[in-house]
């Protein structure tokens, strides 16, 4: 049982061609993604790093601390 799935980002929308195209390319928010994704969080010592087999699937640890830096770094 894996993680549960946010929606595509590259998936065609309406408006512009791709909800990347909302960000610009020198924002925070492509560095956080990029550096979270490269992180091992087993390695770190994050427990629950790996989803259990049972129960509602939860959300990826890395979503969420991408948005905690993400807040973090902003001051939200």
């Amino acid at each position: 049982m894996g993680y549960i799935k946010g929606h595509d980002r590259n998936q065609i929308t309406l408006f512009p061609e791709s909800i990347d195209d909302y960000i610009s390319e020198d924002s925070s928010v492509r560095i956080i993604d990029e550096y979270i994704n490269q992180l091992d969080l087993e390695k770190l010592g994050f427990k629950r790093a790996t989803p259990p087999d049972m129960g509602r699937p939860p959300y990826d640890p890395k979503d969420l601390l991408k948005l905690y830096v993400y807040g973090y770094l902003n001051r939200i």
